[in-house]
């Protein structure tokens, strides 16, 4: 009897955000809102693609109800970054309505392409998830 009744104690509290999974990424956000407050505060074009590796890094320690919105996140940053890498543009300068002419057009399709992904509603919506888990559940808020 009292093993099961460890079992279901074990339960509510991973179930109530006190698992370890839980602890450590919380851990890692709290550890990580300055840096990100730094480079998105700092904007620009490419602040999103200078916090990817603190986002891989968050992903990789997110509980299950988060990681896919993070996988989101992560990949429509990783397809824009590939895309901008592919056609030789820094993203902190890159200009849609102003492309470098030496760009092709299937270049500029790509970025194009990429940042429609990153602007939709469903990573829009991914990136609104982790921020709002950070806050009810880490209680760090994390803007990005």
């Amino acid at each position: 009897m009292a093993a099961v009744a460890g079992l279901v104690l074990a339960t509510a509290l991973t179930a109530c955000g006190g698992s370890s999974s839980t602890d450590d990424y919380c851990a890692t956000v709290t550890s990580h809102r300055d840096d990100l407050s730094r480079i998105l505060g700092d904007g620009g074009g490419a602040a999103l693609l200078d916090a990817l590796p603190i986002f891989r890094e968050l992903r990789a320690k997110a509980p299950s109800d988060i990681a896919d919105d993070w996988t989101t996140v992560i990949d429509r940053l990783a397809a824009l970054d590939a895309a901008l890498k592919t056609a030789g543009v820094d993203p902190s300068t890159y200009d849609a309505a102003h492309p470098p002419a030496s760009l092709a057009a299937a270049q500029r399709e790509a970025i194009a392409t990429a940042a429609t992904a990153l602007g939709s509603p469903a990573t829009v919506s991914a990136l609104d998830a982790v921020q709002q888990q950070a806050r009810d559940v880490c209680h760090t808020p994390i803007t990005l």
